[in-house]
């Protein structure tokens, strides 16, 4: 902010910080909103973007913002693009690859699993050299979204007007019956993710891979500090070999809220914050974002990284991020829908119903809410 203000004398920009979105940031900005009061722009997590556009709570500045929409990439484009119209500035987006405890896999003669498939081996081995150790953990909500979007196993989607729910469909069960399989077969822990189990797991080598966003680094690095030089990067698993398609999970814009009185200064500001080098690199160094400006991947400070022995594993992300599937789209009440599905998830991880099962009921859920709001929905 500050240093937008020092070269851009004609236009003023003031922050303040409010609670995480979903511990109620969000629903002060919608009250803003609504009071007529609220700031022109917010900070808003990709898979709530529908959510604040079907409350009517976001500006259209599409005319201001679409001369650069090459500047990033198409997945992040898509994400605050509904319906023709776009919401915001990408600013981070969260490419998915396979964190793996090399210390673990290389004693037991263990290359990074290429496919689907050889994970379902190499977990097979892992739980075999002892009875303590997995391949993973359970995933919920929006990073098992991560594993369903690689595999193309849309959510939502939108058509006439209307809404589409797609989380019962073949391509999702495929991805919930290869997990229910791994946790039938016993080869999945138990640690919940960010639990503090889950954080011995991965420090002393019972948990031994976390597929996860490039900000799931920041996270191992912090909360497993012992475990230095024993992890590495390497790409995402993929269901068919040769191919390179990648989920997403996490990532956020700059959205303008309705009301801004000079959007187009809105966008001016949300896109420099997202473009500029020197900016960015220090929200790299201060909160480990990984940017969604396409001329922003080589930035210093995505570096080599000792913690991971030495690897750049940025790299890795690098050659990720532009084989995110963009045709994904988030649903209008990611709100109830991320609740219903954990609720369902977190049974079925523990062998009280299924993954599909959850998928399903937390579609059923959603689909008749959608219409208690008055929301169209396509069956």
């Amino acid at each position: 902010m500050k240093a937008f203000n020092r070269s851009h004398p004609d236009i003023s920009v003031d922050y303040q910080s409010v609670q995480p979105g979903a511990k109620g940031g969000y629903q002060k900005m919608l009250n803003a909103v609504k009071a007529g009061n609220a700031p022109c722009l917010a900070q808003v997590g990709y898979e709530t973007i529908p959510s604040f556009a079907t409350q009517g709570a976001l500006e259209n500045v599409a005319e201001y913002a679409s001369p650069d929409e090459d500047d990033y990439v198409d997945a992040a484009w898509k994400s605050v693009t509904l319906a023709g119209n776009v919401y915001g500035a990408p600013v981070d987006t969260g490419p998915m690859a396979l964190f793996y405890n090399k210390k673990v896999f290389d004693s037991l003669g263990l290359e990074p699993p290429a496919t689907w498939a050889e994970y379902r081996t190499a977990a097979k081995k892992i739980h075999a050299s002892d009875p303590k150790r997995y391949i993973s953990s359970p995933y919920m909500d929006y990073d098992y979204a991560g594993l369903a979007w690689q595999a193309g196993a849309k959510w939502f989607g939108t058509a006439h007007d209307s809404w589409q729910t797609t989380m019962d469909s073949a391509a999702n069960k495929k991805v919930a019956d290869y997990w229910q399989s791994l946790t039938d077969d016993g080869l999945v822990s138990g640690a919940p993710m960010y639990d503090q189990a889950w954080y011995t797991g991965l420090g002393n080598g019972d948990i031994a891979t976390v597929v996860g966003a490039v900000w799931q680094a920041g996270t191992i690095k912090g909360g497993v500090k012992k475990a230095s030089g024993d992890w590495a990067v390497a790409p995402m698993p993929q269901w068919k070999e040769g191919e390179k398609r990648v989920g997403n999970s996490g990532g956020s814009a700059t959205a303008v809220l309705k009301g801004c009185d000079d959007p187009e200064a809105a966008w001016e500001f949300a896109h420099w914050m997202s473009t500029d080098k020197k900016a960015f690199g220090g929200l790299v160094d201060k909160a480990a974002l990984y940017p969604a400006a396409t001329g922003l991947l080589d930035l210093p400070q995505l570096k080599a990284d000792p913690y991971f022995g030495g690897q750049n594993i940025y790299e890795v992300f690098a050659d990720a991020s532009p084989h995110v599937d963009p045709d994904w789209t988030w649903g209008p009440l990611m709100t109830k829908t991320s609740t219903d599905l954990n609720d369902g998830l977190g049974k079925a991880w523990v062998g009280k119903g299924s993954i599909a099962g959850a998928l399903r009921t937390a579609q059923g859920k959603t689909r008749t809410e959608m219409k208690k709001q008055g929301l169209s929905v396509s069956d």
